[in-house]
């Protein structure tokens, strides 16, 4: 008898598992199509490629030019790192709205005189070092207080933003940190192959994550949590666990992404960070990844970075207000939410 509501759940997983299975092979022609991951990724190519004739016929040679590419994927690519991490937050169905704190702490933390001093005399990798510890530190205490604390994601992260932000405001004494080491800003601000490093960086985090999504068993297992977390624990997913290291892996993602704004502005400051949060979930949630959880998409997340980098970039080009700017990026992720929520919904349900 102790056996039946384990059975029933599994019977009921299983259901559901053949059902969209079911469902899937079902011919739906433009439908099916447009549920697919191809699917959208096609309509994000030609979306972006609609933001690049735009750009073309209102900024010309300005938009077209070689360096403005370069610098369109250079805005991209700080955020970028933040959103690839919060990808894999949102797949497994929570959400972490410190991240830009964590950015600015991060930053802050590796860029103090006593840090700063240590790099003089060991490495310049040991201001890299620093900022990864931070993000990860603040990002194990997210995953504590979510797994194994039972605080709603929401309001943990949200404390976590207030908290981050504060003390980074302490420690630098709400003063920017110049970076004085040798070497620092010099391997990060070069070109490889006429790219430059923070592009490269950006690449190896999106291969990175996109082998761990879609290549190992600490993707499946974050899909399975995202789709059905009692469902996964039955299977034996040890689930508080895999969510308690989803935020430490997001706040690793927030150490490189701190790294990388130092490396471009050689300063830290508790400024830095500001409202990635809105752009990282924007960013992930126009590239397909379901805010509900269970189905997550690194290449979408790439698209959708890049769509709003190269539509601010339209906008700064034909100088138009930043408020015109949030405007559009509102309406362009209200028009997402509702395609995944029309598309995402199973025929006759």
């Amino acid at each position: 008898m102790s056996d039946t509501p384990t059975d029933a759940a599994t019977l009921a997983d299983t259901a559901r598992v053949e059902k969209e299975a079911a469902r899937r092979a079902e011919p739906g022609g433009l439908g099916q199509l447009l549920r697919s991951g191809m699917g959208h990724n096609l309509g994000l190519v030609l979306a972006l490629g609609l933001l690049a004739v735009i750009g073309i016929v209102t900024g010309g040679e300005r938009f077209a030019s070689v360096d403005n590419v370069m610098t369109i994927l250079r805005l991209a690519a700080v955020i970028g790192v933040v959103s690839i991490g919060m990808t894999f937050v949102i797949t497994g169905g929570g959400i972490d709205l410190s991240v830009g704190a964590l950015v600015a702490l991060s930053s802050v933390w590796c860029t103090t005189l006593a840090t700063q001093a240590m790099a003089n005399d060991i490495h310049w990798i040991f201001i890299v070092t620093t900022a990864l510890l931070v993000g990860a530190g603040a990002g194990l205490i997210n995953g504590l207080l979510v797994a194994y604390g039972g605080v709603v994601p929401f309001i943990a992260t949200l404390a976590m933003m207030a908290s981050a932000r504060g003390l980074a405001e302490i420690i630098s004494a709400r003063k920017t940190q110049i970076v004085s080491v040798p070497g620092f800003t010099d391997a990060f601000s070069r070109d490889v192959l006429g790219i430059s490093v923070l592009i490269w960086i950006f690449a190896i985090v999106a291969v990175v994550g996109w082998v761990l999504l879609n290549r190992t068993t600490f993707g499946r297992r974050t899909l399975a949590i995202g789709g059905n977390p009692e469902a996964s624990r039955l299977a034996g997913i040890n689930v508080r666990r895999h969510t308690m290291l989803l935020y430490v892996l997001v706040g690793v993602c927030c150490g490189i992404a701190a790294v990388m704004l130092i490396s471009r502005t050689t300063v830290g400051s508790a400024t830095h960070g500001q409202l990635y949060e809105l752009d990282a979930i924007a960013a992930v949630v126009i590239g397909g990844t379901l805010l509900a959880g269970g189905r997550g998409t690194i290449v979408g997340t790439v698209f959708g970075v890049l769509i709003f980098a190269t539509l601010t970039n339209v906008f700064v080009l034909n100088n138009l207000s930043i408020s015109a700017q949030a405007f559009t990026k509102g309406l362009i992720i209200i028009a997402a939410v509702l395609l995944q929520k029309r598309f995402s919904r199973q025929p006759g349900s």
